[in-house]
């Protein structure tokens, strides 16, 4: 058992001034092994005054030094890869194939964007079309960022958000989720290693109530939040009130297009990782799997095979590939989305239920669904669990606007044996990531949503504009 009364704050534990303490629960075992403070208004105050003491100072040092402290920082985490991949399956039952992977993805990011801190120091002079004279543009930091990440990556996440922030120059509070605060606790540790300046980066551990006082807080000039479209329209609204930037990566409905002249191989060999990685619980997992009509039955079976045969059991076993959800609530939630798929008319081909085949933990039995019709609520709402639905669509017209018929615009997938006509269809898809035979990413690319899925973007140089704003200075000559 881990107790921890301490926040991070202006580079060090400090005692939270909350009394309140939050549970963190072994998603397999169903044990509480730590605890960890449920931050307050007060915790969040002193991490902001912390950070916005030491803004000038950060936003007056150089990008290229700013990128050294990013590299050194991968290098620490590099350092503690083997225990934080232990405490991400530990808190949120990630299996160990995926969790192992976490650490050094995320020292990647950092070393790419270290790499952009050219982007900040090339000379930006444009001369006036209009009349005589140019003008310097001039990329200066936001301020201080609150950066509100979300238990199903906790520690990729808040890189993504915590490498463009520093090299742009701001400083940061970092809100995990109450769920999965203690890789970002060993995060700070190597925060604190790689030499990165006290009051930089400061953590608040904690719940609504910690994350809506570093949204409304008078010293923030930006907010990063990932997680579900209805925080994010809360938060919104706040940040709009005070006119203030901010990036939302939000939920999402993602379809996978099979074209008819798919690869079924192909098909079978990325299906998993589009559709059901870790679990379930990823933000633009393909859970609507559109098959043309007349191969529905095949495709379905062919589904239905792959995941069945995909093994589930202890997320420590380097073999499985499902493990537990993140706790009994999100477990309760995915369930009763089974119920109201079978009582639509869905038939599920695998799975359907709860899992019985362990004593503890929180298991549900990865699920294909079929004969799944657009208007199905298991179609509509993202159900954030190992749930797939296969739906039938006439023709490619049919299968576009199956595809677009969503509030939700975060990704997609196109199978298809023709690249150039996979394309075309990826083209008119109203969604922010479409990956062709594969699980799209590119670290280097933007990453974002359209419609309910978010604003603004992540990854490669239009996420390090995030956290910066514009001056231009204008000369006669």
């Amino acid at each position: 058992m881990h107790h921890h009364n301490e926040v991070f704050v202006d580079g060090h534990w400090v005692p939270s001034h909350s009394s309140r303490r939050t549970q963190v629960i072994n998603p397999a075992t169903e044990e509480v092994w730590a605890h960890v403070p449920d931050g307050d208004e007060r915790d969040i105050d002193d991490a902001v005054r912390a950070a916005r003491t030491a803004f000038p100072g950060w936003a007056s040092t150089t990008p290229e030094y700013r990128a050294s402290l990013l590299r050194r920082l991968a290098d620490e985490i590099d350092a503690r890869a083997a225990d934080l991949a232990k405490i991400i399956t530990a808190e949120n039952g990630t299996p160990v194939a995926e969790s192992a992977t976490a650490p050094g993805h995320s020292a990647a990011h950092l070393r790419l964007t270290a790499d952009l801190a050219e982007v900040l120091t090339i000379p930006d002079d444009r001369r006036n079309p209009m009349a005589p004279g140019r003008t310097v543009v001039r990329r200066v930091p936001v301020g201080v960022a609150g950066l509100i990440t979300p238990w199903n990556f906790p520690l990729g996440l808040i890189i993504i958000k915590l490498g463009p922030a520093l090299l742009a120059g701001c400083t940061v509070v970092v809100k995990p989720a109450p769920e999965t605060p203690m890789a970002s606790r060993l995060l700070m540790d190597a925060v604190a290693a790689a030499g990165i300046p006290a009051g930089v980066v400061n953590l608040v551990t904690g719940s609504t109530r910690a994350g809506s006082a570093l949204v409304e807080h008078p010293g923030v000039d930006k907010v990063s939040f990932t997680g579900s479209t209805e925080v994010g329209r809360s938060i919104a609204r706040s940040c709009g009130e005070r006119l203030r930037p901010v990036t939302l990566e939000l939920g999402g409905k993602s379809p996978a297009i099979v074209l008819d002249d798919a690869d079924l191989a192909v098909l079978a060999a990325n299906l998993l990782e589009v559709s059901m990685r870790n679990t379930g619980q990823t933000c633009k997992a393909c859970t609507r799997l559109l098959v043309p009509a007349g191969r529905h039955d095949e495709l379905a079976d062919l589904a239905s095979s792959v995941v069945a045969a995909a093994p589930m059991g202890d997320p420590l076993d380097p073999s499985t590939f499902f493990g537990p959800l993140v706790s009994a609530r999100q477990r309760d939630r995915v369930a009763g989305y089974l119920e109201v798929g079978r009582a639509e008319g869905a038939v599920p081909v695998t799975g359907g239920s709860v899992s019985t085949r362990f004593e503890r933990g929180y298991f549900v039995e990865p699920t294909v669904f079929a004969q799944v019709s657009p208007e199905m609520r298991i179609a509509r709402e993202e159900i954030f669990g190992p749930v797939l639905s296969v739906i039938p669509y006439r023709n490619l017209d049919d299968a576009v606007a199956i595809a677009n018929d969503s509030p939700y615009g975060l990704a997609a997938t196109v199978f298809g044996a023709d690249e150039q006509r996979a394309t075309e269809v990826a083209d008119r898809l109203a969604t922010g990531n479409v990956g062709i035979n594969h699980y799209g990413s590119n670290a280097a690319a933007p990453f974002g949503g359209h419609k309910d899925s978010g604003l603004g973007t992540e990854f490669g140089a239009e996420g390090l504009d995030a956290y910066l704003q514009f001056t231009s200075i204008h000369y006669q000559s």
